[in-house]
């Protein structure tokens, strides 16, 4: 049996995996501790540790920890004259317009970002690393209080001497502090986000540790196995390798989300779809191609730029537990502030006053007055109202057209974020389907396809704990880079396989027998950034094949590259220079995947009916059929306005829509024809 566990910000989602046998459980968070809520989880699903080959992890330690800027007290060293480079940054403004807005602060304080005398170039040693530097660096330390330190120097991506020395002193110095190097964290050219991303590995190591370490001791003292940990690219790593590098575990649950989207859609037959998880706090949107999950090395989370490799994820502050209230000019808002677990929204009987996105679901019959959340939170529609009326009030608003308001806020701005991941992309979303999940996605799914025009909208058996389901089943994972500078059509063969045979030799050594996938980031000459295009998978079982297919594989990358700009910009360049900036190998060592089936329907169908209920659609009440999913077979299906109902997640289908249950135990909803 195999755990999947996912924190999120109002619920902890268990999923234990057995063949194609699934067990879930729902438990609330527990933001002061989140290892409480795991082992919560665990102790809800009644699984026996004995029977647990493999436990993988997803928590949000990280992301809040940015946040709420919650990190440990960080120190930054990089070369002299560089002292302020995190706050010169890039002189791009967040709003262009907004006078008012002010970046968010550094992860340092000025007072510790501290220098050495040294100077690398792009050829080697331009001057010497003054050691006298370095120990007045060492003892300005010592009675800094810092508990972590970040070392950066300059083209310490391409030569590594001067900036190794340094950390080899620091941590001979300073045991007790965390030691993070830009050449062991991010290899790659560009000061800033080399810079950046070492200080956020620095600033989240102390937290991210310190909560790995309880959640590892929890573990082993329940008789479970050693926990693997989801990094944000989409594959799951042992407990220590997390540890020691943090700033990769920043998206560790949404990646999760992600990976099992693209299972259970590939079940359906469906290779190319939009994922949609609409939880608690916030809403996780991203693009699955080819049954592939989509990465990159362009995040920000929190004004922090983090450069590592990713899911390529889209995140907005719309949550089931987002708050609807009025802004200063008198119009309706919704979020970034969320009620949490704790109150949560008005609904959850909490101590919430404020109405929030559950509690306008639940007035508008979208959920059902009465339903039990997490085993521990009953849905009362009364508190909702009041909620709701307290903040329409002043808006001239009653309770119905506040709640019918805030959904159309929320929804307006969840349709946003799928924009940004297929129209502002080259995506025609009218052509992929939808996958809803969370505890909340399938609620506004139907709303979001209509607005987006697409036509169809998978609903998993297991949306309310996919995210802990893609952890249940995720590959470990390791992710190398080094750069390779130069024009493509200068660089000799033999030096980019050498380049990609370092670092897959690398891979070898870390994990057993793994799958092997090349990529190089390219640009046009003269362009400031890069895509990352794939150079091929590798047999780790011939190597001299890899060599000579490694040329051809090459000598192929600029029209690859072509075509990924052109999908990506709406143009190419054939007639100029491609440039190669880095190299990269992503190592995978492959876990088995359930095979998801669904038993036929049952003769008598109308068992799956539970009832009726009153349900806003379309600026008027309906009546709207409601079903239980657990008790539809394969084939069974039903034409909106209807509610079907799961122990963790709810799908509203529109008036408009029907749904059918297919072999995977997806519901499958489709929009009719005009």
């Amino acid at each position: 049996m195999r755990l999947g566990i996912d924190v999120g910000g109002t619920f902890t989602d268990l999923v234990a995996l057995s063949g194609s046998t699934l067990v879930t459980a729902k438990v609330p968070s527990t933001p002061r501790d989140q290892s409480e809520g795991v082992m919560a989880a665990v102790e809800a699903s009644g699984v026996n540790p004995a029977e647990v080959v493999a436990l993988a992890h997803g928590m949000t330690v990280a992301t809040n920890a940015l946040l709420e800027r919650s990190g440990g007290r960080t120190a930054l060293v990089t070369t002299a004259g560089f002292r302020d480079l995190l706050e010169i940054a890039r002189q791009d403004r967040p709003a262009l317009y907004d006078l008012t807005r002010r970046r968010p602060q550094p992860l340092v304080p000025r007072e510790l970002c501290l220098t050495v005398e040294e100077r690398m170039g792009p050829d080697g040693e331009v001057r010497p690393l003054d050691e006298d530097s370095v120990e007045g660096v060492v003892e300005a330390l010592r009675g800094a209080d810092v508990e972590a330190v970040a070392v950066c120097l300059l083209f310490a991506f391409l030569h590594a001497d001067h900036e190794r020395r340094v950390g080899e002193r620091l941590r001979e110095a300073l045991p007790e502090v965390h030691v993070s190097l830009s050449s062991e964290v991010l290899p790659e050219m560009r000061e800033y986000e080399r810079a950046a991303t070492t200080v956020a590995d620095a600033y989240l190591a102390p937290r991210l540790s310190a909560y790995l370490s309880r959640l590892g001791e929890r573990v082993r003292e329940a008789g479970l196995p050693e926990p693997l940990v989801m990094r944000s690219s989409g594959g799951v790593v042992e407990l220590e390798v997390a540890a020691r590098s943090a700033a990769s575990c920043v998206l560790s649950g949404p990646a999760g989300g992600v990976v099992g989207a693209a299972h259970v859609a590939r079940a359906s037959g469906y290779d190319d779809v939009l994922t949609f998880d609409m939880g608690g706090t916030s809403t996780d949107v991203a693009s699955v191609r080819g049954g592939e999950v989509e990465t990159t090395t362009e995040l920000s989370v929190a004004g922090v730029p983090i450069g590592l490799p990713v899911v390529d994820i889209h995140t907005v502050s719309a949550g089931g537990g987002s708050i609807g209230a009025p802004d200063p000019g008198g119009a309706l808002r919704v979020g970034p502030r969320s009620a949490g677990a704790d109150p949560g929204p008005a609904a959850y009987g909490r101590g919430g006053e404020e109405p929030t996105v559950t509690d306008a679901d639940l007035f508008l019959g979208h959920l059902a007055d009465g339903a039990q959340l997490g085993g521990e939170v009953t849905l009362d529609r009364g508190s909702a109202e009041r909620a709701l009326a307290t903040v329409g009030e002043p808006l001239g608003l009653d309770a119905l057209a506040t709640a019918e308001g805030i959904v159309r806020v929320a929804n307006a701005e969840m349709a946003r974020a799928l924009r940004v991941i297929s129209v502002e992309r080259g995506i025609d979303p009218r052509e992929l389907a939808l996958v809803a999940f969370g505890g909340a996605g399938g609620v506004h799914a139907c709303a979001l396809a209509e607005e987006l025009g697409m036509r169809t909208v998978l609903v998993p058996r297991a949306a309310g704990v996919l995210s802990a389901l893609g952890l249940a089943m995720s590959d470990v994972r390791r992710d190398y880079v080094t750069p390779l500078l130069g024009e493509l059509s200068g660089v000799e063969p033999g030096t980019v396989e050498r380049a990609f045979a370092q670092l897959e030799e690398r891979g070898r050594e870390d994990l057993d027998e793994p799958e092997l996938l090349r990529r190089a980031d390219l640009r046009y000459r003269g362009q400031s950034f890069e895509l990352t295009v794939d150079a091929g998978p590798v047999d780790a079982g011939h190597e001299g094949q890899d060599r000579e297919r490694s040329g051809d594989a090459f000598s192929d990358l600029a029209e690859r590259f072509g075509a990924a700009h052109e999908r990506r910009y709406g143009y190419r360049m054939d007639e100029e220079a491609v440039e190669s900036v880095a190299v990269r190998v992503t190592a995978t060592s492959r876990v088995d995947k359930p095979e998801l089936s669904e038993d036929e329907e049952p003769e008598d169908s109308t068992t799956a009916q539970i009832g009726r209920r009153r349900a806003y659609f379309d600026d008027e009440w309906h009546e709207a059929v409601v079903l239980d999913h657990a008790r539809m077979g394969r084939g069974s299906n039903v034409v909106g306005p209807a509610v079907v109902e799961s122990a963790e997640a709810t799908c509203v289908v529109a008036p408009g829509w029907a749904t059918e249950v297919d072999r995977a135990g997806t519901l499958v909803l489709t929009r009719a024809e005009a």
